[in-house]
Parts: C-alpha cells; structure tokens; sequence
C-alpha cells in the first residue's frame, strides 16, 4: 500500500508574524502564526512548517515561544527551520515542542552538521532544505543557492542531494526558486530529477497556484506538498488540495 501524501502548509515567520512575498522579497504580513497553524489543523494539514525568515539572535526567543505556544494547540509534525547552527538549536528547538528541524544554509557551510543531527536525534527529525534554481553552470542543469536565491553556490544539486543523504538526511525539502511564490504551478522537471535520485521522502515546494497543481507535484514524486500562498490568501483550502490528490487516484490523510 502506498503512503499517503501529506499536505504541508508552510508559514515563513519574521518578528513574530506570518509573511509572504516572492523570491523571499518584498514581504508583506499574511497573519498571525498560532491562529493560522490552528486554522490548518483544524483544516486537515498534515504537518506544519515554521520557517523563520529573518533568524537573527534577537528573534530567536520569540521562535522558540512560538514553537511552545502552537505545539500547545496543535497536534500534528511540526517542522521549525531558520538559523539552526548546531545540535543545541536542535536540541532547544525540540525541547520547545518541534518534531522536526529543516537546515539549509548551515548544513552548506558545514556539512557535518548533517550528521551531527541524525546521530544525536536520529534522521527522522532532520529534514535538508534545498534551495534550486536553474543554471547553465551545473551539468544537471540545477544550481544549490542560499539566501532565499539570492546567492549561488558552486555545488550542482545532485552531487548536494547525494553527499546530505550519505550524511544522514531524513528528508528533502526541495525548493524552486524559479518557481517559488509565482503560483504558475511546482517545477516538475525538477521534482522528477530530485526523485531518481533519493532514496529519502521529498516535499515539493514553490510555485503552487490552485488545488490542482498538487496533483502534477505528487505525480512527479513527491511524497508531501508544502504551500503557503495559495492556503494564507484563501484561494485553496487543504481540502480541496486533498479533493484533488483523491480525484487523481493518490492516497491522502
């Protein structure tokens, strides 16, 4: 029997509040997080997604009081990711009510922090966040970025994908710059390239712009569909995503 797809809202966090923008620019307030993490369980979602966008020193109290006051009311996997550094954020974050962490932009700079995650809390708690875009630059024809897309590394996403699960990644956030916020639906060539290659559960990412587009997501293997957009703004409800996964033949929650 095939696992069910999970549907995943996502809500990028700054300074306490829900925001929304493209290309992680030009944010603008989309709600309040405990009220809009409550809505989606009540909704159906079948995990959440905190994102802290600005994580800086200052805000990282507010994160972990957010974390403890939303795993107070809702009673679904919650994944926390932004300024993660080391395995105390890991352990704090955890402690404060996280199931999982997603790392990015640490997890490049210092890939053992990969492992050190999944030996001290197991790979099941770890998700790897990948920011992709496409590049000339890379032989498979996609490029791993930082900093919302801003930056481009030198590292190809395939041989990034390969050396985060030897080092012990759970899962695969796979994230479309190009696609990211622009609604014109997931980057299937992308979430097909991803998945011939994992042997971990990938979440798609970026670009979800109606229920139906979940569908192309699933079919080119994603195990969850994360979105944010089109569920704070009210032009999807998780239901009808669900509605349409079913509609398609795929097994939801």
């Amino acid at each position: 029997m095939s696992l069910a797809i999970r549907v995943i809202p996502c809500l990028d966090v700054a300074e306490g509040r829900v925001v929304k923008g493209v290309n992680f620019l030009n944010l603008r307030d989309a709600g309040d997080p405990i009220e809009l993490a409550t809505r989606y369980y009540e909704d159906g979602a079948d995990e959440l997604t905190f994102l802290d966008v600005k994580a800086t020193v200052e805000n990282r109290s507010t994160m972990f009081d957010l974390v403890t006051a939303t795993a107070e009311q809702v009673f679904i996997p919650l994944t926390v990711g932004g300024g993660i550094r080391d395995t105390e954020d890991v352990a704090r974050l955890l402690g404060a009510g996280a199931d999982k962490v997603s790392v990015g932009s640490a997890a490049i700079s210092t890939p053992s922090l990969i492992s050190d995650i999944s030996e001290r809390f197991g790979n099941q708690v770890l998700v790897i966040s990948l920011d992709l875009k496409r590049s000339n630059k890379a032989n498979s024809g996609f490029v791993v970025t930082t900093h919302g897309g801003r930056n481009e590394t030198e590292l190809d996403a395939v041989d990034w994908i390969s050396t985060c699960q030897e080092l012990g990644a759970g899962e695969l956030l796979v994230n479309s710059i190009d696609s990211d916020g622009t609604r014109t639906g997931f980057d299937i060539e992308l979430l097909e390239l991803v998945r011939s290659i994992s042997r971990v559960p990938i979440i798609a990412s970026g670009g979800a712009g109606k229920a139906s587009d979940f569908v192309g997501a699933a079919a080119a293997g994603a195990d969850a569909i994360l979105a944010a957009s089109i569920f704070h703004e009210g032009s999807a409800t998780i239901a009808d995503a669900k509605r349409e996964l079913q509609l398609a033949g795929f097994e939801v929650r």
